[in-house]
C-alpha cells in the first residue's frame, strides 16, 4: 500500500492507450491508471500537514503497520502508518484517544479508496507543550544553562550515589537492582519527590536543592520512567533546571525512554537515555574495580620484576667491566696488535690497489699493442713480392727498350748513309726527294756519311724504270 513518492512519474504522463482506440478517438484511461493520476493530484494538491481527529478502528499488522480511522463529530477518513514511521511514535494509540497526525493525503489505487499516510503521530495538545519546551529551551541555552564549559566530569571512584525520584516508581527499582549487581559497595541515598501531577517540579526541585545543601553523595541521579510528554512535563519546568544547575555535584538525568528528552536532560551535566543506564554511568562496576586493580597489581609485580632484572643485567656488566692489571695488559697488547695490523693493512693497501691498477693498464696495454712480428713478416714478404714483380717489370722494359733500341738503330739516317745513301738539300736546307725540284745549274748541298760536299747539276733527267 505504500506509494514511494520520489519514484512518481509526472503527474499528467500520457496514458497508455486500449488497443481498441481510433487514431482519431481520445484515449481510454485504465482504473488503474485513472486512480495513480487521481492519487497523484492529491499528493501534490495537499502537502504534509497536521490533521487532528479521534482514533477508531485501531490495527496492528503483524507486518508492523497501523491501519485506523481519524474521525470527529462529522466525518471520518482512513488513515496507514507504515512500519518504518510508527516504530518512532513513542506510543501506539488506543481506540478513543485524541491525536495529531501529520500526514500526506493520497488515493489507495488497488480499492480506489480515498486515505491518509502518516509520517507522524502525537497525542492532542502535545504540539502546544513541544512549543514550550522549545521556547524554555532557547531562553535557558541563551543564558547558558546547556554550555559544555560548565559540564562537570563524574568522580572516578564513586562510593555514594543520591536518587531523586518517587519512592513507588518502577524507575526506582531498576536503579537499585542496576547498583546492587554492578556496584553492591556503592552507598544509596534516596531524596523522595513525586515525578508527576500538580506541584512536581517545584517537589523535585527542593529535593535537588536538599541533596547540593548536603553533600553527601557523590553523583545524583534525577529518575523517573517513560510516558507522555504530559507525565514528563515536571522535568520541563525551569525551576527544576536552575536547581540542577546549581547543584554542588555532578547530576545525571535519566528521563523516560531514550527517545524522550527533556529541559532537564540539558541541564544536566550527562544525560542517560533510561533509569538503569542512569545508574551504569553513575558508578563503575565492583568487577571493573577489581579486575582493574589486578591488573595494576600485575603491571607493577612486572615494573619491579623488570627493574630488578635491569639492575642484575647492569651489575654483570659492571663486574665484566672490572678486568684485573694483567688482563688489561693483555688486552691492550691485542688492540696494540690489532692498531699494528691495521696500519700494514693501510699501507700495502695503497701499493695492492696501485699494482692492481698497473697490472690492468698493463693488460689494457697489451691487449692494444699491434703485433710487429706478423707485420714484419707481412713487410718482407711485401718487399719480396714487390722485388721479384720489379725485377720481372725491369726486365721486360730492358727487353723492349733493346728492342726499341734496335729498331732505333736500324732506322738511324747515319747508318742509311754509311751504306752509301746521300741526303741532297736545296741551298734553303730543304730535302730534295724528287727530280722536279731540281733545276740544271742549281747549287745543292749533299750529306754523306763522312761528310758533306756542294756540288753542281749539269741536268736533270726523269726517273728511270
Amino acid at each position: 500500500m505504500q506509494t514511494d513518492f520520489d519514484q512518481d512519474p509526472p503527474f499528467f504522463a500520457a496514458p497508455a492507450a486500449s488497443p481498441s482506440a481510433s487514431p482519431g478517438a481520445p484515449p481510454v484511461l485504465t482504473v488503474s491508471a485513472l486512480n495513480a493520476q487521481v492519487a497523484r493530484l492529491l499528493e501534490r494538491s495537499f502537502p504534509l500537514t497536521w490533521i487532528s481527529g479521534e482514533v477508531s478502528n485501531f490495527t496492528k499488522a503483524s507486518s508492523g503497520h497501523w491501519y485506523f480511522t481519524l474521525k470527529d463529530d462529522a466525518a471520518q477518513v482512513r488513515a496507514v502508518m507504515f512500519r518504518g514511521r510508527a516504530q518512532y511514535a513513542g506510543f501506539i494509540p488506543r481506540e478513543g484517544d485524541k491525536v495529531e497526525v501529520r500526514a500526506l493525503v493520497t488515493l489507495y489505487g488497488a480499492r480506489g479508496d480515498y486515505q491518509i499516510n502518516v509520517e507522524a503521530i502525537r497525542r492532542a495538545g502535545v504540539g502546544a507543550l513541544y512549543e514550550a519546551f522549545l521556547r524554555l529551551k532557547d531562553k535557558l541555552g541563551a543564558q547558558g544553562l546547556f554550555d559544555q564549559e560548565r559540564k562537570r566530569p563524574l568522580p572516578l571512584f564513586t562510593r555514594s550515589v543520591g536518587i531523586v525520584t518517587s519512592p513507588q516508581a518502577a524507575a526506582l527499582r531498576d536503579i537499585l537492582s542496576a547498583l546492587k549487581r554492578r556496584a553492591p559497595h556503592v552507598r544509596i541515598v534516596l531524596y523522595p519527590a513525586p515525578v508527576q501531577g500538580q506541584g512536581a517540579a517545584e517537589k523535585i526541585a527542593g529535593a535537588i536543592q536538599t541533596a547540593s545543601r548536603r553533600a553527601e553523595v557523590d553523583v545524583l541521579l534525577v529518575c523517573r520512567g517513560g510516558g507522555s510528554i504530559e507525565d514528563l512535563w515536571s522535568f520541563n519546568e525551569e525551576v527544576v533546571a536552575h536547581a540542577i544547575a546549581a547543584c554542588s555535584m555532578p547530576v545525571i538525568a535519566g528521563v523516560g525512554h531514550e527517545t524522550d528528552f527533556t529541559i532537564a536532560d540539558f541541564a544536566a551535566d550527562l544525560r542517560a537515555a533510561t533509569p538503569t543506564a542512569a545508574a551504569e554511568l553513575a558508578a563503575t562496576p565492583r568487577a571493573d574495580w577489581v579486575a582493574s586493580l589486578a591488573a595494576d597489581a600485575g603491571d607493577l609485580r612486572r615494573a619491579m620484576r623488570h627493574a630488578l632484572n635491569d639492575a642484575h643485567q647492569g651489575l654483570d656488566n659492571w663486574q665484566r667491566r672490572l678486568l684485573s692489571p694483567s688482563a688489561r695488559i693483555g688486552h691492550q697488547r691485542l688492540e696494540l696488535v690489532a692498531l699494528s695490523t691495521a696500519m700494514t693493512h693501510a699501507l700495502r693497501a695503497p701499493l695492492q690497489r696501485q699494482g692492481y691498477v698497473l697490472a690492468q693498464l698493463r693488460a689494457r696495454w697489451a691487449s692494444h699493442r699491434p703485433d710487429v712480428r706478423s707485420l714484419r713478416s707481412e713487410i718482407a714478404s711485401q718487399q719480396r713480392r714487390y722485388g721479384t714483380a720489379l725485377a720481372s717489370q725491369l726486365g721486360q722494359k730492358r727487353d723492349a727498350l733493346g728492342a726499341l733500341a734496335a729498331q732505333l738503330e736500324l732506322l738511324n739516317p747515319q747508318r742509311t748513309l754509311e751504306r752509301g745513301y746521300a741526303i741532297v738539300r736545296d741551298a734553303k736546307g730543304a730535302v730534295l726527294r724528287s727530280p722536279a725540284q731540281i733545276k740544271p745549274g742549281q747549287p745543292l748541298t749533299v750529306r754523306l756519311a763522312e761528310g758533306s760536299a756542294e756540288v753542281g747539276v749539269a741536268s736533270v733527267q726523269a726517273q728511270l724504270e
